[in-house]
């Protein structure tokens, strides 16, 4: 990175500040963590530690966090209001970060009360802590899920995005609204962020590039779905926390030449602001397994199997509006990105 690039960087203005971030013992929540104590910010990490996937890999980040004297870990779930609203007033934060959710598309296919929990009741209580306590800004993920049937490539955030094809996805589209909501009413600036198939070290277990390599070690076969025809954004865990910094400190005011004759779904007169944030250069599962077959320098078995409900064919990231407002440009190739996962992989399991 150039002298230039580094001096854009926003790390500085964190220093001091109080930050919630929640999920911050999940794959995006630690990383984001780790970025804002190292600018010498005071974190405050929430977290509920469910069981959704190893709880024993969420307590390795979170020893990593612990190691700074900045940070503090609260075990508490968001659906517990009282107590969330207790963290905001103790607290007083500057920025709030939330990465936590229930995640997953095809498990909200088989327990859709955890999303309605998790994603909407705790996401409620958040926006509540946040007006009630002179949040700055309020940052969410939100999900390229979000759009659904759309087939238009590039997906942009100025497109109508009316047609999820799974309750997560529904979920994250009433995080959007919800959070308009609040800009509108009590002008709390929000900016959601549509996440492109994040990967990289300390990654989620049930993400293709950890499924993959997992069994590719094992010598087991890996389920490679709709027959290989599917292509995706992937977005290295890196680069999406430099996004999400830039953010940040980018608080949203109000678009002054939005018109109700025709709304653009991703600004508002409010202060509200929706952001994709991905690696705007989408490439085969195939292209995918392939990279990892190299960096393993082993030979994937292949089970072929049909398009699983839910899913989508191809996500695609449209980032014109993020680098235009941040800066933001993802940097690290997908080589690079399969490299320094599959290192940390065999470090951190012994394999």
């Amino acid at each position: 990175m150039s002298s230039e690039q580094t001096e854009s960087l926003p790390d500085h203005k964190y220093r001091d500040k109080r930050v919630l971030v929640t999920g911050a013992a999940g794959f995006i929540g630690f990383s984001l963590s780790r970025r804002l104590l190292a600018a010498g910010a005071n974190v405050i990490g929430l977290d509920c530690l469910n069981e959704y996937y190893d709880v024993n890999l969420k307590r390795s980040r979170l020893e990593i966090l612990a190691q700074n004297s900045n940070f503090e870990f609260v075990k508490e779930d968001l659906i517990n209001t009282n107590a969330l609203l207790e963290i905001f007033a103790k607290h007083r934060f500057d920025f709030v970060f939330n990465l936590a959710a229930q995640a997953g598309v095809r498990h909200s296919l088989k327990k859709p009360m955890d999303y309605v929990d998790s994603n909407l009741v705790g996401f409620v209580g958040l926006l509540e802590g946040c007006r009630h306590h002179e949040v700055k800004h309020f940052v969410f993920a939100s999900s390229s899920s979000v759009y659904g049937l759309n087939t238009t490539m590039p997906f942009s955030v100025h497109d109508n995005v009316d047609h999820p094809v799974s309750l997560y996805a529904a979920s994250k589209k009433a995080n959007e609204l919800m959070a308009h909501s609040y800009a509108h009413l009590y002008a709390l600036p929000v900016t959601g962020l549509r996440f492109f198939t994040v990967y990289g070290p300390w990654g989620r277990p049930d993400m293709a590039l950890f499924l993959f390599a997992s069994k590719m070690l094992r010598g087991e076969p890996i389920d490679v779905y709709n027959n290989g025809d599917m292509m995706r954004d992937f977005t290295y865990i890196d680069d999406i926390v430099d996004g999400v910094c830039r953010v940040g400190v980018n608080i949203p005011s109000g678009n002054s030449q939005w018109s109700s004759d025709a709304p653009d779904p991703a600004t508002s007169p409010a202060p509200y602001q929706l952001y994709n944030i991905g690696n705007n250069d989408c490439v085969t599962l195939m292209e995918f397994v392939h990279a990892i077959e190299r960096a393993l320098d082993k030979k994937a078995t292949i089970n072929y199997m049909p398009m699983q409900p839910g899913d989508v064919r191809k996500t695609s990231a449209n980032i014109d509006s993020i680098t235009r407002d941040t800066g933001f440009a993802p940097r690290t190739s997908l080589e690079d990105g399969i490299a320094a996962f599959i290192s940390w992989y065999r470090e951190y399991y012994g394999e």
